[in-house]
């Protein structure tokens, strides 16, 4: 997984006390059958303080890192290979790392994310990405092996936050960015058995959890990984 092999320092307990991004719990309320009580509630739940903790700001600051770097590693093999499952997906990570964006803006945390496509404020990830982009520029199958292997270790990481985290907003769009990895991994996949009429092995989930994860995909549709898996320069 990225975030066991990143090493991160600590982060500090931020508190946002205006904006409001889902549901949130708050403190007890007023008898409901006071006449205005439900507005009152819902106010009282508006205005509550909100935090993340430290180990959610910082899977918040290291997704952001690990979107973009699904994003340019796709971008660049799109370029290379043309396969239309490649620029699909890199535009799919874009609106992830855009949910994440709004969330550390909305915490008031630290965006660690850089500018300039291929280049990364984590080294590990800077390292990570040279070696990726090395890997699937080999061949068609490597780069859609390099494609799967990075939704592999984004569900993963994203199983792993998710079990760690009791924001709302956060286990918000970490699920809705897990159903897009089951989506990616899936189209993924089924683009290397089209393409080379290989069967892929998963890299890095052990075989039920990523039979798991293939259903996941097909009990939500595929929907962000339909279109564009045939095709492209061989």
């Amino acid at each position: 997984m990225f975030k066991k092999i990143v090493a991160t320092g600590a982060i500090a307990l931020f508190t946002l006390t205006s904006t409001v991004f889902g549901a949130s719990a708050a403190g007890p309320v007023s008898n409901p059958n006071t006449p205005g009580a439900g507005v009152a509630a819902q106010a009282a739940i508006a205005a509550a303080p909100k935090t993340v903790t430290p180990e959610e700001a910082e899977a918040l600051q290291f997704m952001r890192e690990e979107e973009k770097l699904a994003r340019d590693v796709y971008a660049v093999l799109y370029e290379q290979w043309g396969l239309p499952v490649f620029q699909n997906i890199s535009s799919s990570e874009q609106t992830h790392m855009d949910a994440v964006k709004n969330l550390l803006d909305g915490y008031g945390l630290t965006d660690p994310m850089l500018a300039e496509a291929g280049k990364f404020t984590n080294p590990e990830l800077q390292s990570l990405y040279t070696d990726l982009v090395a890997r699937g520029s080999q061949s068609v199958s490597e780069a859609l092996k390099v494609g799967a292997a990075i939704e592999e270790i984004d569900i993963l990481d994203l199983q792993e936050s998710l079990a760690q985290t009791v924001n709302v907003d956060v286990q918000r769009v970490f699920n809705s960015l897990l159903n897009g990895s089951y989506n990616h991994l899936r189209a993924f996949t089924s683009t290397l058995q089209t393409q080379t009429g290989e069967i892929y092995q998963p890299q890095y989930m052990d075989m039920e959890a990523y039979q798991a994860a293939l259903g996941s995909a097909a009990g939500n549709g595929g929907r962000e990984s339909q279109g564009g898996w045939r095709g492209g320069r061989h």
